[in-house]
């Protein structure tokens, strides 16, 4: 493990997903102790886009925007939402130049799939309905986020391709969260790693599921044909159960002829990105939000 990120480790709370509304307690309380992004450059709003229930989003625009990323947070599927995401959606919008939509989709296990792939569909059509009101690209709007929020991207970009009635101009897949079976060998052998282990992705895609099969809108992985799908930027971290269901998707996506730029951060874990402080995450952070600018530059 990388020495900075290892020093952190005994400041990490232990916890697990077998209660949401705990978890998710705690994690706003370690967002809470985060000191607030600097937004004195963007311009932030808060909206309800309308969908059944509505679904709140906060747009971050820097001036002189032109694309946009529908952003999705982790947490797990069951964790998260505006709020403690604001810290990075803001550093996101603010490095690369570009809007960042980020969605508070419904969490499970109250709101199993499909709510959440639902609810961040709705915002894309939103997003493409509005974009002059959003001051964005209609053709430049991507789809991102990090861990289940990943996967969830991706889900809606497979959406997007089957139904060819709005478009996505990139996928931004930090970590994502890709396949329920848990078959890979990272998944199988990342048993105690910091932040994010086996038991913990086998919790969360129950949760997620609610007991029903997946389809590939819940796990990308199932998906038979990546063909026709946008360019990528996929990050994996080392330490991560996801990393091997990463790389393969990566590579699957490559075969399909998709454009990928794929990157394995040595020496890093599941969400380690978030500790700024860190040569390695800012090095991260850095080429998360250029791959956005460089894709979305039109």
């Amino acid at each position: 493990m990388d020495p900075e990120l290892e020093a952190f480790l005994p400041m990490f709370p232990v916890s697990d997903l077998s209660d949401p509304v705990a978890a998710r307690a705690k994690l706003a309380g370690v967002i809470a102790s985060v000191p607030p992004p600097d937004t004195s450059d963007l311009a932030v709003e808060d909206h309800l886009v309308p969908a059944d229930p509505p679904v709140p989003v906060r747009v971050y625009r820097p001036p002189h925007a032109r694309g946009a990323v529908v952003w999705l947070h982790g947490g797990g599927f069951v964790m998260g939402d505006v709020h403690t995401e604001h810290p990075w959606a803001a550093r996101l919008a603010d490095s690369s130049g570009e809007t960042v939509i980020s969605v508070g989709y419904r969490l499970a296990p109250e709101h199993p799939f499909p709510a959440a792939f639902d609810d961040a569909y709705a915002v894309l059509d939103w997003a493409a309905q509005n974009a002059d009101r959003l001051g964005i690209d209609p053709g430049r709007i991507a789809v991102g986020g990090h861990s289940a929020g990943g996967g969830i991207a991706a889900a809606v970009a497979l959406r997007a391709r089957e139904e060819q009635r709005l478009t996505v101009c990139f996928q931004l897949l930090n970590q994502p969260a890709l396949d329920d079976r848990q078959e890979s060998w990272s998944a199988r052998t990342f048993t105690d790693t910091p932040w994010w282990n086996r038991a913990k992705s086998t919790a969360a895609w129950a949760h997620y599921l609610g007991g029903a099969p997946a389809s590939p809108y819940a796990a990308p992985a199932r998906a038979a044909d990546l063909t026709g799908l946008p360019p990528a930027y996929i990050a994996t971290a080392e330490l991560c159960p996801n990393r091997d269901e990463d790389i393969a998707y990566a590579l699957r996506l490559l075969q399909a002829n998709v454009p990928v730029e794929l990157h394995q951060w040595s020496g890093t874990f599941h969400g380690s990105h978030a500790l700024i402080s860190a040569e390695i995450s800012q090095r991260q952070n850095a080429e998360l939000a250029g791959a956005l600018r460089r894709a979305l530059a039109g």
